[in-house]
C-alpha cells in the first residue's frame, strides 16, 4: 500500500529557459534564513556559487548549508543521488531539483512514478518554471523546450518583471495562460518568492489543488455567456447594440428541464454546437431555436440590429452568447415586454491559444465505465503519449463510491480511488496540456466512457 502523502518527503521540480533566474533562486534558498530545511539537487553545483566557508561536508556529493539547506550536484543517476540524499533524511524537510535550462522536466517527473523505493519515500508535489519576462520571446515561437517548460508547470514565475513594461507583462501571461490553463503565475524581480509560493503547493495532488483553486480545472468554452428562459409558442427578437467587435456568436438551444444534468448536457450540445456550425447570419435573417443553430450575428451599421425567430415548442431554452450581452447593450424580447432570464452564468472564453501547446478542460455529467475508460486513455497515450505532457481529473466512475482520481505525465498514467462522493454532486471534470490537442476528439473519446 502506498504511503500517505504526509510521511513522504515532498518534491519540487524547478526548471526554466536559459537566463530565467534558476541559479539566482537557488542561491537564495541555500543562503537566505527563510526557516526552510531544503535539500536541494542542482545540476551545475560549480553556477552557484557557494562560498566554501559555508561547506560542511562533502561526502556522497552532498553539500550541508548553514541555513539549514542541503546542496547535492547531479553528476550521475537522478535516483542514486536521490538514495544517498534521503540517508539524511532528519536534514531536510523538502526536496528540489533543478533542471538545465534547456530540458524537458517530463523524464525527471516521470522518475517518481516508475521507481517502486521513490514511490514510497518521496512524492512529487509541483513542477515550478521560470520564465525570464524579458527575453522569453525570443524563445517561445520556435523553442520545444521552452513550450514544455511552460506547459508541465504547476508554478509559473514570471522573472524579471523590472525590464518590462506592464502592458506586456501582461501580454505574456495571457500567452503563458493559453498554453497552460492550471498554472499558478507570481510576478517576480530577482527571483524573489515567498517559499510558501513553491513549496508544498500540492500540484500533483488533485485535492489539494482543488481546495487551493477549486476552479483551476475549469474547462475553457467558445462562449461567455448563457441564459436560461421559459418561453411560449410564438415569435422573439434578439436586439443587440454596438459592441467591441463585429460579430458575435450565438445558439439557442431546448433545455429538458432546469436541473443540473440537463444544463450540463446542454452546455455540451452547445460547445459541439458551436464548434460544427460557421455560417454566418446577415442583419434581418432569422435567428433559429434548436440544436445545430448557431448562427453569426453580424452588427449592420445603424448601431441596432434586431433578430427575428419563432418558437413552435414551448418550454424551457438556453440562449449562448459569445461574448456577454451587457458589451452589447443585448436583450431577447417577446411580443409585448422584454424578458428577463431566470438563470444566468459566465463562462471561462476560449483564449488564443498557442498553435502547439494548449491546454483542454473538460466537465460531463453522469458515471464512467472503468473498463471502457482505461482501454480509451490506453489507446490515447499509445497514440498521442508524447504531446500530451500533463493531465489530471477527478472522476465518478459507475459502482464506485468514492472519486476516481488521477495523473499523467506523458505516457505515464497513476490512477486511484479517493474519498467518498458524500453529499457532493457527482461529477467527471479533466484536463489535457500537451501539443496540438485536438479538443474535439477528446470530449468525443471521453463521452464515449460514459454509461449508457
Amino acid at each position: 500500500m502506498m504511503p500517505s502523502t504526509e510521511t513522504r518527503v515532498p518534491v519540487t521540480v524547478l526548471t526554466g529557459f536559459l537566463g530565467s533566474g534558476k541559479t539566482t533562486l537557488l542561491n537564495r534558498i541555500l543562503t537566505e534564513n527563510h526557516g526552510k530545511k531544503i535539500a536541494v539537487i542542482e545540476n551545475e553545483f560549480g553556477e552557484v556559487g557557494i562560498d566554501n566557508d559555508l561547506v560542511i561536508g562533502a561526502e556522497e556529493e552532498i553539500f550541508e548549508m548553514n541555513n539549514g539547506c542541503i546542496c547535492c550536484t547531479v553528476r550521475g543517476d537522478l535516483i542514486r543521488i536521490l538514495g544517498h540524499l534521503m540517508k539524511r533524511r532528519d536534514k531536510f524537510d523538502y526536496i528540489m531539483i533543478e533542471t538545465t535550462g534547456m530540458a524537458d522536466p517530463g523524464p525527471v517527473a516521470q522518475t517518481f512514478y516508475v521507481d517502486d523505493d521513490m514511490q514510497q519515500k518521496l512524492h512529487l508535489d509541483a513542477i515550478v518554471t521560470l520564465v525570464d519576462a524579458k527575453h522569453i520571446w525570443e524563445h517561445i515561437d520556435d523553442s520545444d523546450e521552452a513550450k514544455e517548460q511552460v506547459a508541465f508547470a504547476d508554478v509559473i514565475l514570471l522573472n524579471k518583471t523590472d525590464l518590462v513594461a506592464p502592458e506586456d507583462l501582461d501580454k505574456l501571461e495571457a500567452r503563458i495562460r493559453s498554453m497552460n490553463s492550471m498554472a499558478k503565475i507570481y510576478r517576480t524581480r530577482d527571483a524573489v518568492v515567498e517559499m510558501d509560493n513553491i513549496l508544498n503547493v500540492g500540484g500533483f495532488n488533485l485535492d489539494r489543488a482543488l481546495e487551493v483553486d477549486p476552479k483551476f480545472m475549469e474547462p475553457e468554452y467558445p462562449f461567455e455567456w448563457s441564459g436560461i428562459y421559459e418561453l411560449s409558442t410564438g415569435s422573439y427578437e434578439w436586439v443587440m447594440g454596438e459592441g467591441p467587435d463585429p460579430v458575435m456568436g450565438a445558439a439557442l438551444l431546448p433545455l429538458a428541464n432546469t436541473g443540473l444534468a440537463a444544463k450540463e448536457a446542454t452546455l455540451m450540445d452547445a460547445v459541439l454546437t458551436f464548434a460544427e456550425d460557421e455560417q454566418t447570419l446577415q442583419a434581418g435573417e432569422a435567428l433559429s431555436a434548436g440544436k445545430g443553430q448557431h448562427n453569426q450575428l453580424v452588427l449592420n451599421e445603424s448601431g441596432e440590429t434586431v433578430f427575428k425567430f419563432a418558437i413552435q415548442q414551448p418550454g424551457y431554452y438556453m440562449l449562448f452568447t459569445e461574448h456577454h450581452p451587457d458589451e452589447f447593450d443585448a436583450y431577447l424580447r417577446g411580443v409585448d415586454a422584454v424578458l428577463e432570464p431566470l438563470e444566468t452564468r459566465e463562462y471561462k472564453p476560449d483564449h488564443e491559444h498557442d498553435e502547439e501547446v494548449t491546454s483542454v478542460g473538460i466537465t460531463i455529467p453522469g458515471d464512467l465505465v472503468l473498463e471502457k475508460l482505461n482501454a480509451w486513455l490506453r489507446e490515447l497515450l499509445m497514440k498521442h503519449g508524447q504531446d500530451i505532457f500533463r493531465m489530471k481529473g477527478v472522476l465518478s466512475v459507475r459502482g464506485w463510491d468514492e472519486r476516481f482520481v488521477f495523473q499523467g505525465v506523458h505516457m505515464l498514467f497513476d490512477g486511484r480511488a479517493d474519498r467518498p462522493w458524500g453529499k457532493e454532486l457527482r461529477h467527471n471534470k479533466m484536463i489535457f496540456i500537451g501539443r496540438n490537442l485536438d479538443r474535439a476528439a477528446l470530449e468525443e473519446g471521453f463521452r464515449a466512457c460514459l454509461a449508457e
